[in-house]
């Protein structure tokens, strides 16, 4: 049997929107991807923004997803390694999905080896400059005593408001994200270029910028990758063949 070596990297499915027809479809898409995957994977890495809103009670969690969870759970039990990292849509998982379906969670940017080459993984929501007001947004929502108080809503009236939220996104009215024009005015990549000032990477992976792209750091032998998003129909993910990164779509 062919030693299972791949690493494997996607983000922003954004499961739940913009309606419900459209999102099983994705989820379906999804599953196609993980079994996939999974044939030759080491491990999958899953970079934020899995659903469009997650929100768990201490005994209550989101309705629906239960293909995708079943799929994840079988993958977990097979012996891949899955970890996810929350992203700015999902950022309220707590516990549930680390025990009921052994996955490991991240909150923020992490650094990896894979075969000698070194990666830094993240979502990619607050960082960089600008975008202060999120940044504001952010450290409330993270807030314990906030998290708690939500928790203290009744569930149909707190997921009511969560669609409401949802329902004037980007995402949810088929508007795209800004495309890209030059290197320096994509902000995860000047992130990335002040990470290399204190300590080398090969490859910065992220999502939540919602565009596919591959870019060289220049004079530092690096690279940023982003793995877009899989609502508009242009699904990318990203593969570590123990040797190289490459940036594929998945049609």
């Amino acid at each position: 049997m062919e030693e299972k070596k791949h690493i494997y990297f996607a983000s922003d499915f954004h499961l739940g929107v913009p309606s419900f027809e459209s999102s099983r479809e994705r989820e379906l898409h999804l599953i196609k991807w993980l079994e996939m995957a999974s044939k030759d994977a080491a491990e999958i890495y899953l970079l934020g923004d899995i659903f469009d809103f997650w929100f768990e009670y201490k005994s209550v969690v989101p309705k629906g997803y239960v293909r995708v969870l079943g799929k994840l759970a079988q993958i977990v039990d097979d012996g891949v390694k899955v970890t996810l990292f929350t992203g700015n849509h999902d950022m309220w998982m707590f516990d549930y999905l680390e025990k009921e379906i052994g996955l490991t969670i991240h909150r923020e940017p992490v650094p990896k080896e894979f075969s000698g080459k070194k990666f830094y993984l993240g979502h990619g929501d607050g960082l960089g400059p600008g975008d202060y007001k999120y940044k504001f947004l952010k450290k409330v929502f993270a807030n314990k005593l906030c998290q708690w108080l939500f928790a203290r809503v009744h569930p149909n009236f707190a997921f009511g408001v969560a669609k409401m939220w949802s329902g004037k996104s980007r995402l949810k009215n088929n508007k795209k994200e800004e495309g890209f024009t030059t290197k320096e005015n994509e902000w995860l990549y000047e992130y990335s270029k002040g990470i290399l000032k204190g300590r080398h990477y090969d490859y910065f992976v992220f999502g939540h910028r919602h565009l596919a792209l591959d870019l060289s750091i220049e004079g530092h032998h690096s690279r940023y990758i982003n793995l877009g998003e899989w609502v508009t129909g242009d699904p990318h993910y990203a593969v570590f063949d123990g040797e190289a990164l490459s940036l594929k779509r998945f049609s």
